[in-house]
């Protein structure tokens, strides 16, 4: 159900928001209004949850323009806010799976996340 009262915050954790201004317009545009949905309580119809995240709590957005494949990668974990963790182009064309290496930086920017969410410094 969306919730178009008040949208939560959104916060670009670390170099997400230059690297999704990189973007084709198209693609930032299709991603941004995904987001959007996301501030009001809602899913894009090509958000789906990233597995390896222990449930719901970290989902992906998935397009694909002239043959690459662009993601944004976000979290609804915490009440305040979503918080946008990475966004990239992937660059692998072997397979769906996403690089160890991007899970990594995933993983360490949803702890960023946490800590602002707890008010810590990061």
């Amino acid at each position: 159900m969306i919730d178009d009262s008040k949208p939560k915050l959104l916060v670009w954790v670390g170099s997400t928001r230059k690297d999704f201004r990189d973007f084709p317009d198209e693609v930032k545009s299709e991603m941004g209004y995904g987001l959007f949905q996301a501030q009001l309580g809602g899913r894009h119809r090509r958000a789906k949850t990233l597995s390896g995240f222990g449930g719901a709590g970290v989902v992906e957005i998935v397009n694909d323009h002239r043959g690459d494949a662009f993601r944004a990668v976000y979290t609804v974990r915490f009440a305040s806010a979503v918080y946008v963790l990475h966004a990239f182009q992937k660059k692998s064309k072997k397979g769906v799976a996403t690089p160890k290496g991007d899970i990594e930086l995933i993983e360490r920017r949803l702890r960023d996340a946490e800590a602002i969410e707890k008010g810590e410094a990061v």
